[in-house]
């Protein structure tokens, strides 16, 4: 059964208290930035189990009165088209979904900020989207100087170039769609033009992970190293945190590497010493305190540092990423003694592919396991007819449905159609993905009780554990996404084909 971890009632208070504090001790305004995902959360929700993945959401729905949004993008982002990995959608697609979200929510929204913009031609095409939608873009540029030369970038040479976001409300959250966005530089450029108009402002960050109350071993920590390796994250003690107060707080090298620079800008820009101590003390953090059961968490950080790997792996066979990102999770992993084998639905999986090999011997073998809430786990093998991860989920619902393994959701004559239609427009492979499946089987579910019954059981599959013998096809992977089911896969590929339309 799936157990939770974590208190999301006692996390909002908490945070929610120690943001208001911030913005009162700033004087006039506060920018507060965003690290991690503002929205849709779901490796904080993974590693901290009950943890809403829009819990951030519902803290700004509840400060919506003095609270406004900038949303940051990197120009260079939407240049070479990054894909978000748990959406597989790009940086600037991204931005779209969170702008509509913030929208809905009643959440105000300042402007876009297009940061390090030089005229590439699609940041460009993104800016007049954006204007003749009627959303508000600014443009900054590289910093000039950075990081050294503290009087550029503290000039109208440096943060003076970009442009002036006049905010309305006391509150400005400053964030973007991934790392690297540009979020930091936003808020002290803001910082520079407030403090040249005689407006007072403050600087905080909004943490999740690290969590700085919890030792530098635990899993939870480990598990955001793993999710940054291949940006080379690693978590330490900070420094400045145990200098000025004598108590160990847990922060990460990017942070604590750029602190003495952010400081010496800080006091540049306000004409003062910097209010903070240390890189921990910028940082709004109390998500530890929304722990409530440490053991669940620590089992579910350590099943995070495998799906790490996995991904890693795979990412590696397809040129996305080095083998020393891959290495580093490895080690992860014997740090806390944990195998590819550790996660409980990869030994099943393989399991049948071996059945699966010796019955057929063809590129095409492959075979799945999920496991459901209460702990079953079902297996499916790919076919002639559909792929294993449609047959798994079939399974799945069947099983969820007290339905009998001897009735077919999908008739063969059905499946066979739309092979035949695959066929004459000359889609390969024949074999239907899961997103086909699904679409047959609401379908079927119009004319055939059992189906009917069987896909009422999808959202019960929401949150689970699946493991693949192979890479998904991306009718697979979109359909598993869709579903909410937390899947694997080993480094192969599913066919020899280097090409499928």
């Amino acid at each position: 059964m799936l157990k939770t971890g974590f208190d999301n009632d006692r996390y909002l208070e908490e945070q929610t208290r120690e943001i208001l504090a911030r913005v009162e001790s700033s004087r006039g305004r506060l920018y507060l930035e965003f690290g991690g995902k503002l929205m849709f959360d779901h490796h904080a929700a993974r590693v901290l189990p009950g943890y809403d993945s829009n819990v951030k959401v519902r803290l700004l729905e509840s400060l919506r009165d003095r609270a406004e949004i900038i949303l940051c993008i990197y120009a260079g982002d939407i240049e070479k088209r990054k894909i978000r990995g748990d959406f597989g959608i790009p940086y600037d697609a991204d931005a779209l979904m969170l702008i509509d979200g913030f929208r809905s929510r009643g959440i105000s929204l300042r402007g876009v900020v297009i940061t390090r913009f030089d005229d590439q031609p699609s940041a460009i095409s993104f800016e007049n989207r954006l204007k003749r939608r009627g959303v508000d873009v600014f443009r900054h540029y590289y910093t000039r100087g950075y990081p050294t030369d503290v009087d550029l970038i503290v000039s109208e040479e440096g943060y003076g170039r970009n442009d002036y976001i006049k905010p309305s409300k006391p509150l400005v959250v400053v964030t973007g769609p991934g790392p690297g966005s540009g979020k930091l530089a936003t808020c002290l450029s803001q910082l520079y033009h407030d403090f040249r108009r005689g407006i007072h402002a403050g600087y905080a960050k909004f943490e999740t992970f690290p969590i700085w109350n919890v030792p530098i071993k635990h899993p939870v920590n480990a598990a955001y190293e793993a999710a940054t390796a291949d940006l080379r994250d690693v978590n330490l003690v900070d420094p400045f945190h145990l200098e000025a107060y004598g108590t160990t707080a847990i922060n990460y090298n990017r942070d604590v590497e750029a602190f003495p620079l952010l400081s010496r800008i800080l006091g540049k820009i306000t004409g003062d010493r910097s209010p903070y101590a240390s890189p921990t003390d910028m940082g709004v953090n109390r998500v530890g305190f929304g722990i409530t059961d440490d053991h669940v968490v620590r089992r579910a950080a350590e099943q995070e540092i495998i799906r790490r790997y996995f991904r890693y792996s795979c990412e590696y066979v397809m040129g996305l990423t080095d083998k020393e990102t891959v290495q580093k999770v490895e080690l992860l992993m014997d740090d806390y003694g944990l195998t590819p084998e550790s996660r409980p639905v990869v030994e099943p999986a393989r399991r049948g592919l071996s059945e699966r090999e010796s019955e057929d011997t063809s590129d095409r073998a492959s075979a799945a396991s999920l496991m459901l809430k209460d702990g079953t786990i079902v297996t499916g093998k790919g076919s002639g007819l559909m792929h294993a991860s449609a047959a798994v989920v079939l399974n799945s619902i069947k099983k969820l449905a007290d339905i009998s393994n001897d009735v077919h959701l999908l008739s063969p004559d059905t499946i066979e159609s739309i092979r035949r239609l695959k066929r004459s427009i000359r889609i390969l492979p024949l074999q239907l993905d899961l997103e086909e499946i699904l679409v047959a089987l609401s379908v079927n579910a119009a004319v055939f009780k059992p189906a009917s019954d069987a896909m009422a059981k999808l959202t019960e599959l929401r949150n689970c554990e699946a493991h693949l013998t192979h890479m998904p096809s991306p009718g697979d992977e979109s359909g598993l996404r869709n579903l909410g089911i937390n899947v694997t896969c080993d480094p192969l590929f599913s066919s020899g084909r280097l090409y499928n339309t």
